[in-house]
């Protein structure tokens, strides 16, 4: 699971930053033709404003469901994880205390 949280946290990076390249280039598109008096040209920016202004309302919306779904589950897991440990304290300790010595024995092989 480690490994999949750098990859995710490059992906999610590399998302934020397209679509910050995607929202300046359309942005930049709406401004430059501010001034057309053609119709079309109006359409299409009166196009382009909306569907910018709807997708970062489902990116953000997005965003925070996610937020809320992964804090929910980190929640949850702690509770469980406090329930085991009040209902079996002398496991968690010896849990615990083998997972300490595999630590020292990993870090005292460098």
């Amino acid at each position: 699971m480690a490994n999949r949280l750098p990859h995710a946290s490059e992906s999610t990076k590399q998302l934020r930053e397209d679509l910050q390249h995607l929202t300046q280039t359309v942005e930049e598109l709406v401004n430059a033709t501010a001034d057309d008096s053609r119709s079309n040209i109006k359409e299409l920016r009166s196009r382009a404003e909306t569907h910018l202004k709807n997708t970062r309302a489902r990116l953000e919306a997005r965003g925070e469901r996610l937020y809320g779904e992964a804090r929910d589950s980190v929640t949850e897991q702690a509770d469980v994880l406090d329930t085991y440990v009040h209902q079996n304290p002398w496991t968690s300790i010896g849990i615990g205390t083998g997972v300490g010595v595999l630590i020292g024995m990993l870090i005292g092989r460098r």
